[in-house]
């Protein structure tokens, strides 16, 4: 019995220890945004057509990406431009 116990204690603790390494490196933020990424693509239909957008609304679109990647934030930054269609 106390095999069994200490084999899930193990699994959970090498998972944790995975977790923590991924997340330190930055795939888990990488994998994350990815995910919503293809997620807001899988939802979009392609066909549906969008209206065009403004000036006003595309400077501020333009403005958020440049935030975004000036301060690094290049997953935030992709999946933004993913649904803005500006990739």
């Amino acid at each position: 019995m106390y095999r069994v116990h200490a084999a899930v204690y193990s699994r959970f603790v090498l998972c944790a220890v995975v977790r923590e390494t991924m997340e330190n490196r930055g795939v888990l933020c990488q994998l994350r945004a990815k995910i919503r990424a293809e997620v807001f693509s899988a939802l979009n239909d392609p066909t549906d057509s969008r209206p065009p957008v403004s000036r006003e609304n595309f400077l501020i679109n333009e403005l958020i990406r440049e935030y975004l990647d000036f301060n690094h934030y290049k997953y935030a930054s992709s999946v933004l431009a993913s649904g803005l269609y500006i990739i």
